[in-house]
């Protein structure tokens, strides 16, 4: 941590209160460095300020971007440098304490919040400064933060801010921007993760007032990406797609705004979209190396990778993401669980490294035993699922959103399962798929899930052997109803369908189109 830098200032010409500010309010390290302008990176948003230096005005349109791309210390260093090159902006100083504050990935900190509080202060010290809409934005950002901050409480700011908001919008019904950020405040409400109900009043209300944005300007990155957020865990993630179309590269050097529409892709099955928009974001994270781009949550972005194509078939793209995954943090199971889906079982074996964590050990010792069970090692295969057994009756541990035993009993049922078919006990193999898939149905909703296949894909393969097709049908349909188009499901449908002397129409032209992308070819729908 470090304080606001008064060499900077006087060669900037800080004003004397923004230095006597300084000696007070820490700032991360990052603030050491002068915020540089990202031409390449942003868009063409533009937010038309009261002040006379295009300087200000260019490093307040970077910010907000970076607001909208879920980088708010890279926004607050922005809407910084726009108070330096303008002293007096109000308005400069009310993005710096925008950016301080909440938003939809992360409430605001004990250690943010005497920043935002003082930034307010200075935007509310200039208010004359600014437009009478500038004056209206800071007092309905003033009832937002106080000198006395309680998390615990937080609510309570939250609910008095989402109302200014609410009357700042109305007093403006055809500014986009505030209406966005009113959009933004009602979301804060909300619970972030799990399932959204349409016939909820507080669901119904934001997706009005971000639909209502998109009206007029389908392209307004802050409103697509929230109703991004807004509809994934509903049963209409659709409702983003004509905004997801543009949302990728409205900001293009920023990460997180090329990733999002893989949200909406994957709940719809478009797999392949999905891969392109998770690689354009890895790309700008690398160009973040070069200084042309924004790094916003790059191991999100590569998992989203890795899973979207194991999804789709897309060997190359799944198995590269999850070794790019394990290069960043020194995880390695989600590039075993990625060979295992594939098949690449002698692959499996040369990664020696194992990661930390329960759960994560638990996805690598699966993968290990199960290569080493294709490869001929049965001993070593049920050594490892007596140890998966006895972890999913007793951890405690948490992966992301989910309860770790889940996790950990569909992996042991899969090599159950396994193991059994090998030894020609296919009844016996079909049980332990059925109990994986029981552990798996009870994950939560998260983006993306926790492991890159579906225990029903073993289950189907195993009524196919049984020529149980109903039953193989029925596991298949259910697996594409919560994975739409994945080529594995679409696959065994047509299978099955086929030892039936039958075939579907529908279910042909959506694996023909799968097919357009994948680089494998599946005789099952399990290695």
């Amino acid at each position: 941590m470090k304080r606001l830098p008064l060499a900077l200032a006087a060669i900037c010409g800080f004003g004397i209160s923004l230095a006597a500010q300084a000696q007070e309010i820490d700032y991360p390290d990052s603030f050491d460095e002068p915020m540089k302008l990202f031409d390449s990176a942003m868009g063409d948003f533009h937010f038309p300020i009261s002040s006379d230096s295009e300087l200000a005005q260019a490093y307040f349109d970077q910010g907000f971007q970076l607001m909208f791309a879920f980088a708010p210390e890279d926004a607050a260093r922005s809407f910084q440098a726009s108070h330096i090159a303008d002293p007096d902006c109000a308005i400069c100083f009310w993005g710096e304490a925008w950016s301080w504050g909440s938003y939809l990935n992360g409430a605001m900190t004990t250690a943010n919040a005497p920043r935002a509080y003082a930034a307010m202060q200075q935007a509310v010290a200039r208010i004359d400064n600014g437009s009478s809409k500038e004056a209206d934005m800071i007092r309905a950002i003033s009832v937002r933060y106080i000198d006395d901050f309680d998390p615990e409480q937080r609510r309570v700011q939250d609910q008095a801010y989402a109302d200014a908001m609410g009357t700042l919008s109305a007093n403006y019904p055809e500014d986009l921007n505030i209406a966005t950020l009113y959009g933004d405040a009602l979301f804060l409400l909300e619970e972030r993760r799990g399932y959204r109900d349409l016939e909820d009043p507080n669901v119904i209300r934001l997706h009005g007032v971000l639909l209502g944005v998109l009206e007029k300007d389908i392209r307004h990155p802050g409103a697509c990406h929230l109703l991004v957020h807004a509809t994934e865990s509903t049963p209409t993630p659709e409702l983003a797609a004509p905004c997801a179309r543009f949302l990728g590269n409205s900001i293009p050097g920023a990460s997180h705004i090329n990733h999002m529409p893989s949200h909406t892709w994957n709940e719809m099955g478009l797999w392949h979209d999905a891969v392109r928009s998770n690689t354009l974001a890895w790309q700008s994270d690398q160009k973040a190396a070069a200084g042309e781009g924004f790094a916003i949550y790059p191991t999100h972005n590569l998992t989203m990778l890795y899973y979207a194509a194991a999804m789709g078939g897309e060997s190359a793209a799944s198995i590269q993401a999850a070794k790019d995954l394990a290069k960043l943090n020194n995880n390695t199971s989600m590039h075993s669980m990625a060979l295992i889906r594939f098949g690449r079982f002698d692959e499996v074996l040369d990664i020696t490294e194992a990661p930390t964590g329960e759960v994560n050990t638990s996805m690598y010792d699966f993968s290990q035993a199960y290569a080493a069970l294709k490869l001929g090692d049965t001993e070593q295969a049920r050594e490892t699922l007596k140890a998966l057994k006895e972890l999913t009756e007793t951890t405690t541990a948490r992966f992301r959103f989910h309860a770790g035993k889940d996790i950990v009993g569909t992996l042991a049922g899969i090599l159950e399962g396994e193991i059994a078919w090998t030894e020609g006990n296919i009844e016996a193999a079909a049980a332990a798929f059925r109990l994986a898939t029981d552990y798996y149905d009870n994950l939560n909703y998260d983006e993306p899930e926790p492991l890159p296949f579906s225990p029903r894909h073993w289950l189907g393969a195993a009524y196919m052997e049984l020529q149980a097709y109903d039953s193989a049908l029925e596991v298949y349909r259910q697996d594409l109803s919560e994975h739409p188009h994945n080529i594995w499901s679409l696959s065994g449908i047509q299978q099955a369908l086929a030892r039936m002397g039958e075939s579907d129409p529908v279910i042909d032209k959506d694996l023909y189109e799968a097919k357009n992308y994948a680089d494998i070819w599946l005789p099952s729908t399990k290695y």
